[in-house]
């Protein structure tokens, strides 16, 4: 096999038309870090657990649980009362109900269900279920998000570089020829991720960037922009003219391969570098004067429904543009995304099972 598969061209997969089949194919192609993954990540389980119970501590005895009792506990399983942990769980609850409203009139609950204060507070709870542990600890945001955030930052700043962390070490052309599409592309312009809603709250409350929201509603989406304030001499050379010592891929030659070749591949190719260098996850404290200037006048917004969000520790002065604290300069930024990025998920994930669940004190998220 070749040591970077550059399309599907030499893969065939199969799978009979049942469910656990056809997911059975796709566990084997999944992204481990595209959502908060408690099932692949023993420790995030236990932190997500436990801010989950402190959410049915709080509210299970509240007024407002006895309301959203009043109003449903007739169609629950038992005639059982509604509580942030009951069967159906509260945010299944919520998930029927705003499934229903993507649906026509044949999926509707009963009219008790749309009640304008029930809805206020379940969304109010399950937001703080969910998304209050990326507020307030620094592990939860590492073991939940912080493996996709390190991404989104190495991307821009493989951008910059032209180094092939933008996800160029990704593309194949035809016969191996990496880091070039196959109409001999070689930006990445556009890079689009599907996910889950609780991969974006994830995301926007573990910069700070989520204060007061309610629960995405279905079709929502985050735009991570990356801007330039004046046009850098890096980022205007094209890839083959960046110096070996930049990090460049080295690009094999285009004399096409044999068949064996393609099957097993060659010695030649096996010599290939595609390791990206350079910025990548590097934390920013650990940066040369020349890596920090490279991402000089280079800014980052964030769009999310289309709304301008803002990261708290972008308003001081110097971490945005100037007259704009919405755009977040890029140092700052990868500076607020280092603190929670972890260096090896796998093993954070089976690390510190017994430790305590909560934080001494809480790790406000959104600051470097």
């Amino acid at each position: 096999m070749p040591k970077l598969i550059s399309d599907s061209d030499m893969i065939y997969l199969r799978a009979a038309p049942i469910p656990r089949a056809l997911e059975s194919v796709q566990q084997a192609f999944y992204d481990e870090t595209l959502f908060p993954n408690d099932g692949n990540c023993r420790r995030f389980a236990h932190l997500s657990r436990a801010f989950a119970n402190r959410a049915a501590e709080r509210w299970n005895e509240t007024e407002d649980m006895q309301y959203l009792s009043k109003l449903f506990t007739k169609w629950m399983p038992g005639n059982h009362p509604v509580a942030v942990d009951s069967h159906p769980r509260l945010s299944g609850i919520m998930d029927t109900i705003n499934a229903t409203d993507a649906h026509g009139p044949k999926t509707k609950l009963p009219k008790e269900f749309y009640d304008s204060k029930a809805r206020a507070v379940i969304d109010k709870i399950g937001v703080e279920e969910w998304f209050e542990g990326y507020k307030e600890s620094a592990e939860y945001r590492m073991l939940g998000i912080g493996g996709l955030m390190g991404d989104v930052t190495s991307r821009m700043t493989g951008s910059i570089e032209r180094n092939g962390n933008d996800g160029l070490v990704e593309i194949g052309g035809n016969d191996g020829d990496l880091g070039h599409g196959r109409g001999g592309e070689t930006d990445i312009k556009l890079a689009l991720s599907g996910c889950h809603d609780t991969t974006l709250a994830a995301c926007l409350t573990s910069l700070g960037a989520f204060e007061g929201e309610k629960w995405p509603p279905f079709t929502s989406h985050i735009a991570f922009e990356l801007f330039c304030k004046k046009i850098a001499t890096t980022a205007t050379q094209r890839l083959s003219d960046v110096p070996a010592s930049a990090g460049t891929l080295n690009i094999s030659d285009k004399k096409p391969q044999s068949w064996w070749a393609s099957l097993f591949g060659n010695k030649k190719a096996s010599k290939q570098s595609t390791e990206p260098e350079r910025i990548a996850r590097k934390p920013l404290a650990d940066l040369t004067p020349e890596q920090r200037n490279e991402m000089k006048d280079y800014y980052v917004r964030i769009r999310y429904n289309d709304r301008i969000m803002q990261v708290p520790g972008c308003k001081p002065e110097g971490k945005h543009l100037d007259g704009d604290m919405t755009f977040c300069t890029l140092e700052a930024f990868k500076g607020i995304v280092d603190k929670y990025t972890p260096k090896n998920w796998k093993h954070a994930c089976a690390s510190n099972v017994d430790a305590p669940s909560f934080p001494k004190e809480v790790e406000p998220a959104g600051y470097e």
